[in-house]
């Protein structure tokens, strides 16, 4: 017999990645399972709230500086909910016998939303999350006013989850704290050159914890691994180009950061081809997530919010 509730992640009491992220727990439809969400701003003000959906294995850490510096922009306060979906940061692992899926994590998103009352949103997707968004158009699109794509798009790219998963499977197996925190700065310097040894172990925090005996402990449901495992660094994954069509509900930004390995340059021009009237936007010098790090990128994507984000109201 399976638990009546699902296991709830284990996150050492003020880890330094959620330092300013209070979160909240919200039951999801199966009655079992919590996602964790971070609101800020004022949601009475007539504005669709930005929702920030992180990558596969990734949190809402991801958009912290971003959500610090997008809220002084513009006349400030704006609603935003930052959102970690089962398996990732401080939502609950979905029940054992119940796998993780793109479409699952849709229809999350919708319970997250219906149950704060939501009625229309911009959403950020990074990654996985930016296909989470698209399946949600394509299942809900009365719910997107908007969509932003960073470093996601209909095809993945299957090179990127090789990488990601032997490079985590790498850094989890090493011993002693002086090895694990040279494994993360290998792993990490290569999407971020120039940063110094201290901001790359600050990035590390953001998907893993250490314990006492300094070993890496995830801050997410390894079955999220295991669900990638038997994917190949030549496999050619299906194209998904009917759910890019389905973001046709709302207006569009593409974002893709220079260094990254999950989205490929000829994937995402054939997406702005498509799509020849969306913002378009490479983020220089750093790979997959984003940094958010330099004010140019920020206010693109603040403009972007700003203009397709206020909520029209009818008139009788």
């Amino acid at each position: 017999m399976e638990p009546l509730f699902s296991r709830p992640r284990k996150v050492p009491e003020g880890h330094p990645a959620f330092a300013g992220l209070p979160a909240t727990h919200i039951c999801l439809s199966d009655a079992r399972t919590r996602a964790a969400v971070h609101l800020r701003g004022d949601f009475r003000s007539g504005r669709m709230p930005l929702v920030c959906l992180a990558g596969y294995h990734r949190n809402m850490s991801d958009f912290s500086a971003f959500a610090a510096h997008f809220q002084r922009l513009g006349t400030g306060d704006w609603p935003m909910v930052l959102m970690d979906l089962p398996g990732r940061g401080r939502a609950d692992d979905r029940p054992r016998k119940t796998p993780y899926s793109t479409l699952a994590d849709a229809d999350d998103v919708a319970d997250v939303l219906a149950a704060l009352g939501i009625g229309k949103a911009v959403l950020l997707g990074q990654g996985h999350g930016g296909q989470v968004a698209m399946a949600l158009a394509a299942k809900h699109p009365l719910l997107l006013g908007g969509t932003i794509l960073l470093d996601s798009g209909p095809v993945t790219d299957s090179r990127g989850i090789v990488r990601l998963r032997n490079n985590l499977a790498h850094v989890e197996a090493l011993r002693g704290a002086k090895a694990v925190a040279s494994g993360f700065r290998r792993m990490l310097g290569g999407d971020y050159p120039g940063h110094s040894e201290a901001e790359l172990d600050k990035l590390a925090l953001r998907s893993h914890w250490f314990d006492k005996r300094g070993r890496a402990r995830p801050l997410f449901d390894p079955r999220l691994l295991e669900q990638i495992k038997d994917i190949g660094f030549d496999d050619i994954l299906v194209a998904q180009w009917p759910l890019y069509e389905a973001l046709r509900c709302a207006p569009l930004m593409l974002l893709r950061t220079q260094l990254t390995d999950q989205l490929r340059r000829e994937t995402y021009e054939e997406m702005v081809n498509r799509r020849p009237e969306a913002v378009a936007l490479t983020i220089a010098g750093q790979g997959s997530p984003a940094l958010f790090d330099q004010q140019a990128e920020i206010e693109a994507v603040a403009a972007f919010v700003f203009e397709v984000g206020i909520v029209k109201r009818r008139v009788a």
